[in-house]
C-alpha cells in the first residue's frame, strides 16, 4: 500500500498554535489557526490562563468552546495570579514566558497525546496526537517543546520583516558600542537618537537612525531584561525551528526579507493573513465566530460612521493606541485638545487602562467642545471601523498589526510610536512606502492639531491617500486565491507541518 494523499494525511493533522500573550500577537495566530483548520488541520490554540479568563469574561461564558476540530486549551503564564482586566507587565511576562513555561506545555502536549482532555471539550476519539507546532517566534520554548516531542515546528514572525530586522541588529550594535547608551541623558536626547547607523543595520533601509530601531536599545544596562531577551528569542529563530513564517508580503518588504531569508530556516511571507482568512473563512460561519479581543468591543461605532459618512466621505479621524502603550494624563488632554481644535469628528477608543497609574478620565469642557462630532469607545471592531467610507485617517501608535490593517483598507495613518518596534514601523511608513507622518513623543495640542489637517485636506496628505491607495491593491494583489500568500501557506504546510505525517502515514 501507498501512502495516504495529502488530504487523507492533513485530516490527521494536529497543530498546537501558541501565541505570545498579548492582544498584538493573539490576532494573526488565531488567523493563522483558522487558516489552518480550513485546509484539514485538528487545531488545539494555547493561550495563557490570565487571557483565557479575559476571554470568557469580555466574549462570554461560551467564547472558548471552540468547533468541531479547533479547541482552545490554556498554560499558566508563570506570573503571580491576577484578575485584573488589563496588559500585564511586559518585562515580568517576557521573563516568565521564557523562563517557567516550557513544562507546563510540555505537560499540555502530553495530556493531549494520552487523549486526557478536558470534559467540557472534544472526546479523546476526535483529538489526534500532536503532529506540529506552530510557535510565535516571542514564545521560543516552545521550539524546545515540539523537538522534545519529535515534531516539526514553524516559527511565526507576527511582526513586520523590518522590525525583526531592526531586531536581529541589535548584536551588530553592541558590537559597535553603540548599545548600550553611554549616558542616560542620551534616551531621550533627539541629538543622539538622530545618529545614522550604516554598518550596523544590515537588512534596514538607508539613513535608519538609532531612533528608528526598536526601542529596547534605548538602555544603559548591558544586561537589561528586554534586551536580552530579544537577543535571546530572536537569534534562535536562526537555529530551532524548520520554517519561518511572517505576517507581510513581498512587494511591501522584499528587500528586507532578502536579508531575512541570510540569516534564518526557509522564510514564507503569508501576509496579510487579515485579507487570506476573509477569502477562506466564510463570514458568518462558526468558525469566522472564534474570536479573540481581550476588550470588550463596543456596539453602534460603524453605525454612527454610517452617519458621519454620508456627511462627508473620509471625514472622520480614527484614533487607537493599541492594547498596550500608555501615557500620561497631560499626554492624553494634548491629544483631546488636538483632535477637538482639528474640528474633525472622530471616533477614538480609550482603554481604561490607557492612562499610566490611573484612570482616563477627561474634563467636562472637553466633551462640550466636541458634542455630536466624536464617539469615545474603550475598544471597537477595528478592521471594519478601518474598511469604513467614512474613515479618512488613522491616529495609531503604529504596531503592526494596526499598520497592515491601515494598509488594507487604503487609509493613511498618523503615528505616535510607543515601544518595541513601533518606531521601526512608523520610520517604514514615513519615509519608505509613503503613507505615514509622526507626531513627536512631547505631545503638543497644536502639532496634533496642524498634522490632522495636512493629512486629512492637505498636499501631504492627499499623497500619503495616493499611496496608501496603490498598497490597499499590492496587498490585495498578495492575498487573493493562488496569490503568493496562499502558495507560501501551502508550500509550508507540505513540506514542514505534514511532513510527520508523510513519513509516518504509510501501510506496511
Amino acid at each position: 500500500m501507498g501512502s495516504l494523499t495529502p488530504a487523507e494525511g492533513q485530516r490527521r493533522a494536529h497543530a498546537v498554535c501558541v501565541p505570545f500573550p498579548t492582544q498584538g500577537h493573539i490576532t494573526p495566530m488565531l488567523k493563522l489557526a483558522k487558516l489552518l483548520h480550513a485546509r484539514g488541520f485538528h487545531v488545539t490554540f494555547v493561550n495563557t490562563e490570565f487571557n483565557h479568563r479575559r476571554l470568557l469574561h469580555t466574549r462570554g461564558a461560551n467564547a472558548l468552546d471552540g468547533v468541531p476540530g479547533f479547541r482552545f486549551d490554556a498554560i499558566p503564564d508563570g506570573l503571580p495570579p491576577s484578575d485584573a482586566d488589563a496588559t500585564q507587565d511586559i518585562p515580568a511576562l517576557c521573563n516568565a514566558t521564557m523562563t517557567k513555561c516550557l513544562p507546563h506545555l510540555l505537560s499540555l502536549l502530553a495530556r493531549i497525546n494520552n487523549g486526557d482532555t478536558d470534559a467540557e471539550s472534544e472526546s479523546s476519539s476526535s483529538s489526534p496526537p500532536v503532529t506540529c507546532l506552530v510557535v510565535d517566534a516571542f514564545m521560543s520554548f516552545g521550539f524546545d517543546a515540539a523537538r522534545e516531542i519529535g515534531v516539526p515546528v514553524v516559527a511565526f514572525l507576527t511582526i513586520a520583516a523590518c522590525g525583526y530586522m531592526g531586531i536581529r541588529n541589535f548584536r551588530n550594535l553592541i558590537d559597535l558600542g553603540l548599545v548600550p547608551f553611554k549616558h542616560e541623558a542620551d534616551l531621550a536626547d533627539d541629538g543622539h537618537l538622530a545618529t545614522v547607523v550604516t554598518t550596523g543595520a544590515y537588512g534596514m533601509c538607508d539613513g535608519v537612525q538609532l531612533r528608528d530601531f526598536p526601542s529596547f536599545i534605548r538602555t544603559t544596562d548591558r544586561d537589561d531584561a528586554m534586551l536580552n531577551f530579544l537577543l535571546h528569542v530572536f537569534e534562535r529563530i536562526s537555529l530551532v525551528p524548520d520554517a519561518v513564517v511572517i505576517n507581510t508580503f513581498e512587494d511591501l518588504e522584499r528587500t528586507t526579507l532578502d536579508a531575512m531569508r541570510s540569516v534564518l530556516p526557509p522564510v514564507y511571507p503569508i501576509g496579510p493573513v487579515l485579507l487570506r482568512e476573509r477569502h477562506e473563512i466564510p463570514a458568518g460561519s462558526p468558525l469566522a465566530g472564534l474570536g479573540c479581543n481581550l476588550w470588550k468591543e463596543q456596539e453602534g461605532v460603524l453605525e454612527w460612521l454610517a452617519v458621519a459618512g454620508r456627511r462627508a466621505p473620509r471625514s472622520v479621524v480614527y484614533v487607537n493606541y493599541g492594547s498596550i502603550t500608555v501615557m500620561t494624563s497631560a499626554q492624553l488632554l494634548e491629544f483631546a485638545w488636538g483632535l477637538a481644535d482639528s474640528g474633525y469628528p472622530f471616533v477614538w477608543n480609550i482603554r481604561p487602562d490607557l492612562v499610566r497609574g490611573d484612570t482616563a478620565v477627561l474634563p467636562p469642557e472637553f466633551a462640550s467642545a466636541v458634542e455630536s462630532r466624536a464617539l469615545l469607545t474603550t475598544w471597537c471592531a477595528q478592521e471594519a471601523v478601518l474598511r469604513h467610507e467614512a474613515v479618512g485617517v488613522f491616529l495609531t501608535h503604529s504596531g503592526w498589526n494596526s499598520t497592515l490593517e491601515s494598509l488594507c483598507a487604503g487609509v493613511p495613518m498618523i503615528s505616535w510610536p510607543f515601544f518595541a518596534e513601533q518606531q521601526t514601523n512608523c520610520r517604514y511608513k514615513r519615509t519608505e512606502w509613503g503613507v505615514g507622518m509622526e507626531i513627536g513623543g512631547e505631545v503638543r495640542r497644536d502639532e496634533v492639531a496642524a498634522i490632522l489637517k495636512e493629512a486629512m485636506h492637505g498636499e501631504k496628505g492627499r499623497e500619503m491617500r495616493r499611496r496608501a491607495e496603490e498598497w490597499k491593491e499590492k496587498a490585495a494583489m498578495a492575498a487573493l486565491p493562488g496569490g503568493p500568500a496562499e502558495t507560501n501557506l501551502d508550500r509550508v504546510i507540505q513540506t514542514v507541518l505534514l511532513s510527520k505525517n508523510q513519513a509516518k502515514n504509510v501501510d506496511a
